[in-house]
């Protein structure tokens, strides 16, 4: 199979009258590569499906284009554009069984039959549906319609695969399995796939890259570890990590050998100048108030520090999360210790200037990053 390469040039969605209808995705422009597998990633509205469907054809583009392979697909109709897609909503022929839905577009293609049964039995070996392929989609569960859609999309020969949602019905455990299988599946084949999910933990897990969408605008488009490492802005700062970043807005002091930054309730941080780059302190001195973010793996009790009360105090079984109330806001720390601590209690905390986020609190763009998350 070729490698595919996809571009979205400015890609603008109006659900209604252009200027006027529902601005569903907002001047798009992204480049998957070949052999990619790129995430959507966002909460629901923000523009991801609309932006799955304009590139599988189920939705018209109002501005911009769609290019394949350098060749614009935007205004071919959905069936010349050798695009497979896996939809949310299963969309499973109800006349067929299982068997015949995954092995429709082989038959179309009029592979000979032994080679139609052979791929049909590994794909449902991998997706756990062989003892399900002689049933039809009305007497199967939700999940086991989504692992068959899901089946139909894989097995095709097709430029670019497109997955909605692929695993959103399914039980924690069988996801986390199928989601190692999809990537190796995927990958060993060389195939193109963008997939569009909610999930932080599916996205990490199967995407090369991660789109980061709002509103209809992309926010930031990077790897796992550059998202959450240097967040662009304030969103993606706080929409990526579990438990998110802790953010306080702040009014920042540069003296002779501090930075001091001020927050809520009579809070101070104090750090030394050499602590932070020549550079930042720069950017810093641009601005009068700011929004300083933590992770709260980087947060730490210490003997000595600012002071936190805590709120709530939870074991999961292998970290404990402790809300505090901090600086007229809700902080939270992380420890991977169980840890003893009531509703109420008082604890100090410290957070290094190393570990620091710092963004401009008038268009919530970064201004930096600390030396330990750069």
């Amino acid at each position: 199979m070729t490698s595919t390469r996809l571009q979205l040039h400015e890609v603008d969605k109006y659900y209604g009258a252009i200027g006027t209808g529902v601005h569903a995705v907002n001047n798009l422009s992204m480049q998957v590569e070949a052999g990619e597998i790129v995430a959507l990633l966002g909460s629901s509205g923000c523009g991801k499906t609309s932006t799955l469907r304009m590139i599988a054809g189920f939705e018209e583009v109002s501005k911009g284009a769609i290019e394949i392979n350098g060749v614009p697909i935007h205004q071919l109709a959905p069936v010349r554009r050798n695009v497979a897609m896996a939809f949310e909503g299963y969309s499973l022929y109800p006349p067929l069984t299982v068997r015949d839905n995954i092995a429709f577009a082989l038959k179309s293609a009029r592979l000979a039959k032994t080679e139609i049964a052979s791929k049909v039995s590994h794909i449902a070996q991998l997706l756990e549906i062989e003892n399900i392929l002689d049933r039809y989609p009305v007497s199967i569960s939700g999940g086991q319609q989504q692992r068959a859609s899901l089946g139909r999309a894989l097995i095709r020969d097709a430029d670019l695969h497109l997955l909605d949602e692929p695993m959103g019905q399914l039980e924690p455990q069988l996801r986390a399995v199928l989601r190692g299988r999809i990537k190796h599946f995927i990958k060993e084949r060389g195939l193109t796939a963008i997939l569009v999910t909610h999930d932080q933990t599916e996205a990490n897990a199967l995407g090369d890259r991660i789109a980061v969408m709002e509103a209809g605008l992309l926010q930031q488009y990077d790897t796992a570890v550059h998202l959450k490492n240097a967040p662009a802005n304030l969103f993606t700062g706080t929409f990526i990590g579990e438990p998110p970043m802790n953010v306080f807005a702040a009014d920042v002091q540069l003296h002779d050998t501090t930075v001091r930054f001020e927050l809520e309730n009579s809070v101070v941080l104090d750090y030394a100048k050499n602590e932070f780059e020549p550079a930042v302190l720069d950017r810093v001195a641009s601005v009068q108030k700011l929004v300083l973010g933590i992770r709260p793996y980087a947060v730490h009790r210490a003997d000595a520090g600012a002071i936190a009360t805590v709120v709530a105090n939870q074991w999961l079984g292998d970290q404990t999360h402790i809300s505090t109330s901090f600086a007229g806001g809700r902080l939270v720390l992380v420890e991977h210790d169980r840890v003893r601590l009531n509703k109420g209690d008082q604890i100090q905390v410290a957070m290094a200037a190393d570990d620091l986020h710092l963004f401009d609190s008038e268009s919530s763009m970064a201004i930096s990053h600390g030396r330990n998350v750069a």
